[in-house]
């Protein structure tokens, strides 16, 4: 037998007030038309569903154990408007995170977590790669936002690219570092020491390459590779290695790491940092109000990154010179 789930609820509602007409004025309802709703469900289930001449009213045992019925679907429909209203004002959902490693690991990861300090209810799922591996994902569905260096000329039209700060290379090494003591480098001072190879298909070992390009310095004495961020930081500040790594990222790193960069105005990537979202969900509210936050550290950070570009001594024209000498 099936039943008009609406009767249950009012059914429900009509017990716990304990009478049809404060019943109905929960309800919203007329009296009349929530006495016929009872005797339908009456008819319908061939059951009294009150004690005659009660009052107030007291359901029978079997009426009873339909309410317990009409007060779960009452529930559950509250529960999803609730969602509803959650969704729509983007307290409540899942954001799919993906991005390049090291600036997931030192920069947005912190933001993520301030973002669940105010919104808790949202669930981030944050994955790794780079831009030939996020954008079949974002094509596919499968990841909402990617954060990784781009081009505005490398994406396509069902995909929207903002960028949030620009991608600076800096050559990472220790605080301790000898060559940060040098007033002047020279060429030979990169082939005097150890490399970390940048992450395979890291954008930064084609940056890599450039710079060694520019500087007419045909091979680096790599020594390790494929370290996440901790493993590459750990081992520089114990090691007089050097690595190239975005400025953003440097900067992030809080000082007990002790990883500085060398004042080398080295070749810059024609790129900046940004979001790449598909321009069909730019609608979603989850992933708008996570967009924000982001958008907005993003943009606090790059002025604090500019203001430290600003301030570093960087070995310019004289020193590109000096590098390119025998």
């Amino acid at each position: 037998m099936k039943l008009d789930e609406r009767h249950l609820v009012q059914l429900s509602v009509v017990v716990d007030a304990g009478g049809v007409t404060e019943g109905a004025a929960l309800l919203g309802a007329s009296q009349p038309a929530v006495s016929r709703t009872l005797a339908m469900l009456e008819k319908r289930v061939g059951e009294p569903l009150f004690l005659p001449g009660r009052r107030p009213l007291r359901p029978t045992a079997f009426g009873r154990q339909l309410a317990v019925h009409g007060r779960a679907i009452l529930a559950a429909s509250r529960k999803a408007s609730e969602t509803v209203a959650s969704y729509r004002g983007g307290a409540r959902g899942r954001v799919r995170l993906a991005g390049v490693p090291f600036f997931m690991d030192a920069v947005v990861s912190g933001i993520v977590a301030s973002f669940q300090m105010k919104e808790p209810d949202i669930h981030v799922e944050q994955s790794y790669g780079h831009y030939h591996d996020l954008i079949p994902q974002l094509v596919a569905n499968e990841i909402d936002l990617a954060v990784t260096p781009a081009g505005t000329h490398e994406i396509s039209a069902e995909l929207a690219f903002e960028p949030l700060i620009a991608a600076r290379n800096v050559v990472a090494c220790s605080t301790l570092h000898p060559l940060l003591a040098k007033p002047k480098l020279t060429r030979l001072d990169f082939l005097k020491f150890a490399w970390i190879a940048p992450l395979p298909g890291s954008p930064l070992m084609l940056d890599l390459t450039n710079i060694l390009l520019t500087l007419g310095i045909g091979e680096l004495a790599i020594r390790y590779s494929g370290g996440s961020l901790h493993s590459v930081i750990n081992y520089l500040a114990a090691s007089q290695a050097l690595a190239i790594m975005p400025l953003s990222v440097v900067h992030s790193l809080p000082p007990e790491f002790r990883i500085g960069a060398l004042p080398l105005n080295i070749p810059q990537p024609d790129r900046m940092i940004g979001i790449v979202y598909r321009r069909l969900s730019a609608s979603d509210p989850v992933n708008r109000k996570f967009f924000g936050h982001l958008r907005s550290n993003m943009e606090n950070l790059s002025r604090v990154v500019a203001k430290r570009d600003g301030a570093t001594p960087w070995q310019t024209g004289p020193f590109m010179r000096h590098m390119q000498e025998p």
